[in-house]
């Protein structure tokens, strides 16, 4: 008897793990019905608009974009079209933003797993108040991602995951007279002139930490014009401005051994040791840190002192060589197109990953409804699109 359980057992074990998976599906219905949270461990998966303002269910976004289409009343900017549109945009890009999760896989799989049809049915079936156009986004959302792949570094599928600029290379990637671990990590260092050093961070950070940025930021919420056209940059200036993100910044910079004579551009290179940052780090460290100096930069009125001070340490532009690009340009969003070209079209195993990607099927690249404050995911996207080309050439 012993025997049979042992040779039993590993049959019952494998039972038990689908049914629990099977458990753990996602219905249709349920991916529909906007008061539906999914949960995984136990927690709510959360889901965003510009990045940075999150919901648990589809009902929790319907009040926000209401409070969006009656934000500025009055303004003749702001007309009855620019309200419908808005709507529209927001719960698409809301109801995306539940599907193609950066942490669960499961609502994307059911989407992807139904018919048009059957989540039309679905769709039908709802009761729960929903707004106008609510079955035409959910169905929009899935005809995009039927032919197209999300290009980013936890992607399941390992040719997104190359494409993206996380993906770290064992052999490092000579870029502009040095070597980089990833792309990610040249991208992000360059955004650092090679003369600002970490003493000079720290110091920009002292100030940040003593400046009140709600009337700052109050004046980029009251113009619909100007927020409309930059609303994730406002919300990623609005998260990263909060004064304990600050300090985590300093702190940052204290915990990996940098030294304060230490050249900012230069510690993000490849020397002796690679990967002394991961991609990760490269991103929400240095990344975010630098797009919130050049971003301030870019946003403060002519007559603010901190354009000044910020222009001191060279968060006035980008500088490479004898070129001065502004951050928000299309001279620095092109410099993307130049790296890839030495990834895709230098290095072989990286120009056959991407060229292997059939035509039908689209180069996306999706993340929690986060744009980018220094290349717009469409121009993102559009030059993956071109180096693919390009690959498929060469």
């Amino acid at each position: 008897m012993k025997s049979l359980v042992r040779l039993l057992y590993p049959a019952l074990l494998i039972s038990f793990f689908c049914a629990t998976l099977r458990a753990q599906e996602i219905s249709i219905q349920a991916l529909v019905t906007p008061s539906t949270v999914i949960t995984k461990d136990g927690r709510p998966v959360n889901f965003s608009l510009h990045g940075f303002i999150e919901f648990a269910s589809l009902s929790e976004l319907f009040p926000y974009i209401d409070s969006q289409v009656h934000r500025w009343p009055g303004n003749p900017a702001f007309d009855d079209v620019k309200r419908q549109q808005l709507a529209r945009e927001l719960l698409r890009r809301g109801i995306e933003s539940r599907v193609v999760s950066m942490t669960d896989e499961r609502p994307f799989e059911t989407l992807f797993t139904h018919t048009e049809d059957e989540l039309r049915r679905a769709l039908a079936q709802v009761t729960e108040p929903a707004p106008v156009g609510y079955a035409d986004a959910f169905v929009a959302v899935q005809q995009k991602w039927k032919h197209a792949i999300n290009c980013w570094s936890a992607a399941p599928s390992i040719p997104a995951r190359v494409l993206s600029n996380w993906y770290p290379i064992a052999e490092g990637i000579p870029l502009y007279g040095a070597t980089y671990d990833s792309t990610e990590h040249f991208w992000q260092a360059v955004k650092y002139h090679s003369d600002t050093t970490v003493a000079d961070l720290k110091a920009l950070l002292t100030t940040f930490e003593h400046q009140s940025w709600t009337p700052w930021l109050a004046r980029l919420d009251a113009d619909p014009n100007l927020y409309l056209a930059n609303a994730y940059v406002i919300e990623f200036l609005r998260f990263n401005l909060k004064s304990d993100r600050l300090r985590w910044f300093r702190d940052q910079l204290t915990m990996h051994n940098l030294q304060p004579t230490e050249h900012a551009r230069a510690a993000q290179q490849r020397t002796a040791a690679p990967f002394r940052f991961s991609a990760f780090e490269e991103k929400v460290i240095w990344g975010d840190l630098a797009d919130v100096l050049h971003l301030v930069y870019t946003f403060s009125l002519p007559d603010d002192p901190l354009r000044a001070t910020l222009a001191h340490s060279h968060f006035d532009a980008i500088y490479l060589g004898d070129r001065k690009m502004p951050f928000i340009s299309e001279n620095f969003r092109s410099l993307m197109l130049e790296i890839w070209h030495v990834k895709y079209l230098q290095m072989p195993r990286f120009g056959e990953v991407i060229s292997s990607i059939p035509i039908e099927i689209r180069l996306e690249h999706f993340l929690n409804d986060g744009d980018s404050p220094d290349i717009p995911i469409p121009i993102y996207v559009g030059y993956l699109t071109q180096i693919r080309d390009l690959a498929r050439q060469h």
